[in-house]
């Protein structure tokens, strides 16, 4: 090529993990675009290089001058007018951890806030706990501490706020937040202590701090303070989690302090090494301050939120998405029309993971999010990833298909990659022909220059359906090809993307087949038709630079600049101005700092939003201002009604004030395709590059059509089935569908979903595909309820389970929600069919709690929906949700000495909360209010409108999923849906049986398993386990077991059921569906009038919470599986009485406290975390103090609470509150008297306990031990400290099992 003397050149780079896309804009006039192209990939990570995006961009240099540059040569930025970057620097040091050293600098108190987190375990069947760790190496825990004065729960705490302004004057300690909340300053920040500290830190090399203080998200000054010291002695890097997010919530908010004090001395290191291969230092001379080349390439980096930032501006915290949010802008810009109006998918598939997510005219963000175990408040895309992706591995496990989420990742890769991989979807496309080699980059093998390999595929693949075979020969069915199991793979992995769209559009009351599938990613074009055709989509656009559209999308991403600041302000008439004041402000700041950026005022726009939730609730939702007016409250209520299906007659509360400043990108955005496509002739294309031997789903293997897209027109017309290659990517053409060709993207219609016919023969590719369908009933049922719901119980601590039931009550599929409900909602479910027979009608909708009708204890309350087909009864659909009061002797509903069921609250043995379609609200609130009332000492519902409200909720849950088993139905037909529900049970019970095998084989020569631990009441209880080895079944027999206690610690029989089913779902070392079939084996004996079957008036309220626990310790015990954890759930509830405080001043607080988890024969306990029976999160510290009358002073662990051995048992933890008011506190407990066993010599677990601290009149302190279980008034300054159990350690123990699935 001739020597051309270019400049100007804009170059747009996305890093990935294996490839490095860059697109080169090359001034041209010929070009319509006036820029003329250069499209190349390089790989990351490259001996032959120090850095891949230097290399694209000295590659692409070099294309468009005709001078090669050589790699020893400084790259001339004077040739650059920009380079816009997204990398997964930050994404890879996340997930490998390899950050910075660093410390995190937080309120005394709460050194192990971030350790124990939400206090919920990621996966509950997996006995060994397994939680990231923290980013920090050091912490340093500063004397200081402010609160908030008054709170939110109840209209007292208004006039307390009120009465403290009128003496803010005078009281020095008393200050208005930025919230406008008043806030007591308790102390200042001992810096004396703090240097000390700081310098011990600092000699250690550690140069990178946050700083996160409690309440420093509207009173922040503590935390400056704090930071000036810190820059005073050295450290290089200072991050204020008040100035990174602030938003209330102090562990997402120090837990973002944390990322960004870890990554982003990284990040900025990455961008010095970067530069260093320029003429000039790229990053210092930006261009961006004056617009000038002379000043050298404006350098921008793309944000997780979708908009750049100047290269000084780009930190660890919103780095996290760098990569993917380009590919987000890509389609959105190339994709959406907003005179057509289609909404959009992205479908972004790649070889370990696939992203969605949804445009619909403008960014959709989540403003909270958990990336790589580690929780964060920072303005993200939504985009919600699944573990399939190209190099997903296969498995045929159990009689299912499974896929993922293990990966083959970039080494070895799939088996076709030529260097010992194992199989992965990618071999499944190679092996069904939708791949061709002879068409895909030679990068392959040891010296990455060799094709795909087809053989290697082909040959694990024939192994693996020898197996499939062997399976299916055993249960008397036909023998498949090697091609029905690749493509079985294919369909399974096809419906695990389909997932998360589902939950992307349908949980959120969107129309999934009104969207558009807007393709890209390097696999995503191989499966976009089967994926369309199960959505019910009609129309798929993959554009030309579908492959590497997050570096194309960087050419049109804006750059954005945003200020957010937190408000506590009702939305109204009277306080809109101010929030025009403080808006209107945070915009100048906006606009002025995009015009340091060089952006005039014609091109910049700002973008007002509200985070906007009902006073009460804990769901936000963030509002953009409508066009033309303030509207703000219109839109929120319209926007509420869409995601929840109702609204709230409730005051409307401003939780934030956030501005995006936008300064537009240069670049025009792209004629949209949809307009493009109505003005072209079409014309059907028959003269294909070649044909090929490929596999399609009722046709099998035929010869098919593959043409070359560089070779199509615009205007051609490809119909299906065919293949249409390109440098990068394949494109699948299903039959049914046809490709037309435009200038810039490839458009497919999508034809009908033809169903083959299934009949109710087993078919293992079918079995997986229900399995996920099933389960996502169950997961969109929870999602539901979750958004619905108003309670604090059920919305923020998932205090809920929603399952799908056959229609014989039977369970088919759980979301793992709470184990304690996992058994237990079938017996539920079984007694009301028994008990209303025929008499249940379509639009009923029934509702109970009652012990004896399978409820676990009386704040759980059950709804149950029949689904009707054809007038008959097929199915049930269930949500069981935990409501914080139904009235009894105590605020909360959880008396410590309940001796009677009454005393604990509303009993309702079946009732129908909906007839004929009518919510009987008269009927419910008489069961809730007046019935319990009725009682000697005992009171109504003290929260009657949260009930109501939740309850509503429920039905709307279990309305949701019956909309999507008569889909289900409507695709399939009843019997064989109905029959897969069978054998997925079937499967189940296959896989308990084979456990039951495994431990007679490990143990049968002692003829029966025994266990017996004691409640701390001393009530035994006793199990005998004996494995019959020729039915492959087991008996379950407690006899021995105390009898029924004078006392709450009773346990519903349903209880049991759900402690052992959940015991044999932990113990089989593989992923199962959870249903009926687990307890198929299993037959009970449990004795009557025992603790775990007592009579129809005894208290119980504590065996679900405490019992429970204990059950699953002797069961685990039995088979020798682990120490035992906490054994406890640490049930605490304070709350006001009527009488004391007056009519719609009550409230009522409940929650459940972490404690030590057991150590196993390979594994040390987990600290700080629910165990066993529970999953409940707790509520963060500062939420705990708006709302409620307490200073919470500390919450961390418990030092040497777990027990010593071999591997230790984990430590429990220390809470202890503070009350400001008088409240009566409950507190329901166990473990304090007997302490968690060790296991094989392992030493047991600390016990716990539970102490009162009261001031005497002369300033000293006492001490008063409550024992577990106990109910006391407290008074102004009082303390509660509990101290939960640890758990047991364990020793020179051989292992039977594997605990992790």
């Amino acid at each position: 090529m001739e020597n051309q003397k270019v400049n100007g050149i804009r170059v747009c780079i996305d890093r990935g993990g294996t490839f490095t896309d860059a697109v080169g804009f090359v001034p041209d006039s010929s070009e319509p675009s006036g820029f003329r192209h250069i499209v190349l990939k390089v790989l990351s990570v490259d001996p032959a290089y120090p850095d891949a995006p230097r290399e694209a961009i000295r590659k692409i240099l070099s294309i468009a001058t005709g001078t090669t540059i050589p790699r020893s040569q400084p790259i001339p930025s004077n040739l650059l007018r920009s380079v816009r970057m997204g990398t997964t620097v930050a994404t890879n040091a996340l997930l490998e951890r390899r950050g910075e050293p660093s410390a995190l600098i937080i309120t005394k108190g709460f050194k192990d806030l971030l350790r124990i987190g939400n206090q919920a375990r990621p996966a509950i069947f997996d006995l060994e706990v397994r939680v990231p760790e923290v980013l920090y190496d050091e912490v340093i825990e500063v004397d200081e501490r402010v609160t908030l004065v008054g709170y939110t729960c109840s209209p007292l705490g208004a006039k307390v706020e009120a009465a403290a302004r009128d003496s803010q004057p005078t009281d020095t300690s008393l200050r208005s937040g930025i919230t406008g909340e008043l806030v007591r300053v308790m102390k200042v920040p001992d810096l004396v202590a703090l240097r000390t500290d700081l310098q011990r830190v600092r000699e250690k090399g550690i140069k990178s701090v946050a700083v996160a203080l409690m309440h420093s998200y509207t009173f922040p000054d503590h935390e400056k303070i704090v930071g000036e010291t810190c820059k005073e002695l050295g450290f290089e890097n200072v991050t204020l989690s008040s100035a990174v997010m602030p938003m209330i919530k102090i562990v997402p908010r120090s837990t973002s302090a944390t990322v960004d004090s870890y990554l982003t001395p990284p990040i900025r290191r990455y961008i010095t090494s970067f530069s260093s291969g320029f003429d000039r230092d790229v990053a210092a001379s930006s261009g961006a301050a004056s617009g000038s080349d002379s000043a050298g390439p404006r350098v921008e980096f793309m944000q997780s939120d979708g908009g750049l930032a100047p290269v000084r501006q780009f930190g660890g915290l919103r780095a996290i998405l760098s990569g993917p949010a380009g590919g987000v802008v890509g389609y959105a810009m190339t994709s959406y029309d907003e005179s057509e109006g289609s909404p959009v998918i992205g479908f972004d598939m790649g070889g370990t993971s696939t992203d969605v997510s949804r445009y619909a005219g403008r960014y959709e963000h989540v403003f909270e999010t958990t990336t790589a175990g580690v929780t964060i408040q920072a303005p993200q895309l939504d985009i919600n990833t699944v573990a399939a992706g190209g190099g997903s591995r296969l498995f045929f496990r159990n009689g299912l298909f499974v896929v993922g989420p293990e990966s083959a990742s970039a080494h070895p890769g799939p088996a076709c990659y030529r260097k010992g991989g194992p199989l992965a979807i990618t071999d499944a496309n190679l092996v069904l022909g939708r791949l061709l080699p002879e068409f895909f980059p030679r990068i392959f093998g040891p010296t990455e220059d060799q094709p795909l390999d087809s053989l290697a595929s082909a040959k694990l693949f024939k192994e693996l359906t020898t197996t499939v075979n062997a399976l299916q020969k055993l249960n008397g069915l036909r023998e498949m090809s090697v091609d029905e199991v690749a493509y079985g793979f294919v369909q399974v992995a096809n419906e695990a993307m389909s997932r998360p769209i589902r939950a992307l559009t349908q949980a959120k009351g969107y129309d999934t087949s009104a969207h558009v599938l807007a393709c890209f990613g390097g696999a995503g074009a191989q499966h976009a038709c089967a994926i369309a055709k199960s959505l019910g989509i009609k129309r798929i656009l993959i554009h030309k630079y579908a492959s590497i559209l997050s570096a194309y999308g960087l050419s049109l991403a804006d750059v954005v600049h945003e200020l957010q600041e937190p408000a506590q302000i009702t939305l109204d008439a009277d306080t809109l101005p101010q929030i025009k004041e403080r808006a209107s402000l945070l915009s100048d700041k906006c606009v002025a700092k995009l015009a340091e950026e060089g952006f005039k005022a014609d091109v910049v726009e700002t973008q007002v939003y509200l985070n906007l939730r009902y006073e009460g609730t804990d769901t936000a939702l963030m509002i953009l201002k409508p066009k033309n007016d303030w509207g703000f409250e219109d839109a929120f209520v319209t926007q509420y009604r869409t995601e929840f299906g109702f609204v709230l007659n409730r005051p409307v509360v401003v939780d934030d004030i956030r501005v995006r400043g936008i300064g537009h990108s240069p670049f025009t955005r792209p004629e949209s395709v949809h307009k493009t496509l109505a003005q072209l002739k079409l014309r059907e294309v028959s003269n294909p590059t070649t044909v090929t031997s490929a596999y399609w789903e009722h046709v099998g293997r035929i010869q098919t059509p593959v043409f070359e897209l560089s070779k199509l027109q615009s205007g051609d017309v490809v119909q299906g089935p065919s293949i249409v290659v390109e440098p990068n990517s394949v494109i699948v053409i299903e039959g049914g569908c046809r490709a037309i060709v435009t200038p810039d993207t490839v458009v497919i219609e999508v034809g009908e979903q033809k169903r083959k016919g299934l009949d109710t023969t087993l078919d293992p590719i079918q079995l997986s595909i229900f399995s996920h369908r099933f389960m996502s009933i169950a997961e969109q049922m929870g999602h539901t309820l979750q958004r619905t719901s108003v309670s604090t119980n059920i919305k923020e601590r998932l205090d809920f389970s929603c399952a799908l039931f056959g229609g014989d009550g039977g369970l088919v599929s759980n979301a793992p929600h709470i184990p304690v409900h996992l058994g237990s909602m079938q017996e539920a479910v079984k007694f009301q069919l028994n008990y209303w027979g025929d008499r249940l009608k379509e639009g009923d909708v029934l509702v109970s709690n009652h012990p004896m009708a399978g409820g676990s204890h009386l704040p759980d309350i059950t709804v149950i929906t029949p689904v009707f087909n054809d007038g008959k009864i097929v199915f049930f659909t269930a949500s069981r949700g935990h409501h914080a009061d139904i009235g009894g002797l105590q605020p909360g509903s959880l008396p410590p000495f309940s001796k009677e069921l009454f005393q604990e609250g509303a009993a309702i043995l079946s009732f129908k909360l909906v007839e004929n379609g009518q919510f009987q609200e008269e009927g419910i609130v008489k069961l809730l209010s007046e019935e319990p009332a009725k009682y000697p000492d005992c009171s109504g519902t003290r929260i009657l409108p949260d009930n109501l409200s939740d309850l509503r909720a429920q039905v709307a849950a279990n309305q949701r999923g019956i909309n999507l088993v008569k889909a289900l139905i409507a695709e399939y037909g009843l019997e064989v849906v109905q029959s897969y529900m069978k054998y997925i049970r079937e499967n189940a019970e296959l896989a308990v049986r084979d456990l039951l095998m495994e431990m007679y084989e490990k143990h049968g020569s002692q003829g029966v398993l025994e266990a017996e631990d004691f409640m701390d009441d001393g009530s035994p209880i006793k199990l005998a386990i004996r494995i019959d080895p020729k039915t492959r079944s087991a008996v379950f027999d407690f006899s021995g077991t105390g009898p029924e206690v004078y006392g709450n610690t009773n346990a519903p029989r349903a209880i049991t059921y759900s402690a052992t089913i959940y015991c044999l779902r932990s113990l089989v070392a593989k992923d199962i569906p959870l249903n009926q079939g687990c307890l198929a084996p299993i037959r009970f004996v449990i004795p009557e009038n025992s603790i775990l079957d007592p009579g129809e008036s005894a208290a119980v309220v504590g065996g679900n919470v405490l019992t429970s626990q204990r059950l699953v310790d002797v069961i685990l015990k039995a088979f020798r599986a682990c120490a035992a954890s906490q054994g406890c759930m640490n049930n605490l509830t304070f709350g006001s009485q009527e009488e004391i405080v007056g009519k719609g001043n009550t409230f009522s607080y409940y929650e459940t406290i972490a404690g030590g988890a057991g150590a196993g024969p390979t594994w040390n306990g987990r600290s700080g975390v629910h165990t066993h029976m529970t999953n409940t999160r707790i509520t963060d510290p500062e939420i705990l103090e708006r709302r409620y009358p307490v200073v919470l002073h500390e919450f961390g662990l418990r030092p040497n609470s777990g027990g010593h051995g071999t591997y230790r048992g984990g430590d429990g933890c220390i809470r202890e509150l503070e009350f400001v008011e008088p409240v009566q506190v409950s507190i329901l407990s166990e473990r304090r008297v007997v302490p968690p066993y060790g296991m094989a010599g392992g030493h047991d677990g600390d016990r716990g306990r539970n102490i009162l601290i009261r001031k005497r009149d002369d300033g000293t302190e006492r001490y008063v031990n409550l024992s577990g279980k106990n109910t006391i008034s407290v008074n102004n300054g009082d303390r509660f400290r509990i101290e939960t159990p640890g758990g047991g350690g364990e020793s020179n123990h051989i292992p039977v099992f594997s605990a992790t699935n």
